[in-house]
């Protein structure tokens, strides 16, 4: 058996002409993927639409019905940051759906990878950051309230903090939510999540490496988690518009060997999703997303 991997056609939804998400690199991730044989199109599972119960484990029934319909108040859907249309309304719906497959994926098979995911900006009642539902926090309710897993880790690496997850999570002994991001960058009011490490603008490979080393082992250890979600944002690359770290490719794909390792080699199953990425070269941070994937065939191939 291959690394199980998650994709479906409508991960992406059309956006207008200039605008600064790049919605395209979803399919070119997926297209990479084939083309430097990463991945056989046998390992990729296809995701249905989350139903509305999965969404309302986390998310308001109100705020929920009211984006899938298109009827958020105008400041609401502005916040989201991107524009409301049914094509992306049933994108968000079925990305959510993938999320959840990957967790179901990583149980059975030890480690799975969406092609998306990461949308840690969204909060039970409305979406920010170009998050509208957190896909992370649904499947986590989801596979407690399926019985699948009940203890879970949640390693949020994007280098903006996960302030929707941390919120959601807070107070509740069950999910451990960790976030390593850079200090100074969105969102400006931080919550709190059970552990927080704040970086400093312009951190390169070596002391985030070290810093990550320094606090994942023992997390694992203490928490020991049924699950570990992992958000392997690559917006923390130095070229990235929206980052203000440097780490390189180079960085970026021992950082996710390390964290893959570390869970796989104690047991820990784990479920990952690709985060943030910003760049006007859609190739570039569609193989700076590659490079998670590329790092969970290799570890997968040495457990089995």
């Amino acid at each position: 058996m291959d690394l199980p991997l998650v994709y479906h056609p409508q991960y992406v939804a059309p956006l207008p002409p200039g605008h600064r998400f790049p919605m395209m690199k979803f399919q070119r991730l997926y297209e990479l993927l084939l083309a430097d044989e990463v991945a056989g199109p046998e390992q990729f599972h296809q995701p249905e639409r989350s139903p509305n119960p999965y969404i309302d484990l986390v998310h308001t029934p109100q705020y929920r019905h009211d984006y899938i319909h298109g009827t958020l108040e105008h400041k609401v859907q502005r916040r989201i940051g991107l524009p409301w249309s049914p094509e992306l309304a049933e994108r968000t719906c079925v990305a959510v759906g993938g999320t959840i497959l990957t967790a179901q994926l990583a149980l059975e098979h030890g480690i799975a990878c969406n092609t998306v995911g990461g949308t840690h900006h969204a909060f039970p009642d409305y979406g920010s950051g170009f998050c509208i539902f957190n896909d992370i926090a649904i499947a986590t309710r989801t596979v407690q309230h399926l019985s699948l897993a009940q203890k879970i880790l949640i390693v949020d690496l994007d280098v903006h903090q996960g302030d929707g997850t941390a919120l959601i999570f807070q107070d509740d002994p069950t999910v451990f939510t960790f976030s390593m991001h850079c200090e100074k960058n969105f969102p400006l009011r931080k919550q709190q999540s059970d552990l927080d490490v704040s970086l400093d603008i312009g951190l390169g490979d070596d002391d985030y490496l070290q810093t990550l080393d320094r606090y994942l082992p023992d997390l694992l250890s203490q928490v020991n988690p049924d699950l570990v979600f992992y958000d392997a944002g690559v917006d923390c690359h130095v070229g990235d518009r929206l980052g203000k770290l440097a780490l390189t490719d180079t960085g970026i794909f021992k950082r996710d060997m390390q964290v893959l390792s570390a869970c796989m080699s104690h047991g820990y199953p784990v479920a990952c999703v690709i985060g943030g990425g910003y760049a006007k070269q859609i190739e570039a941070v569609a193989y700076r997303h590659s490079l998670l994937h590329r790092a969970a065939s290799i570890v997968y191939r040495h457990r089995t």
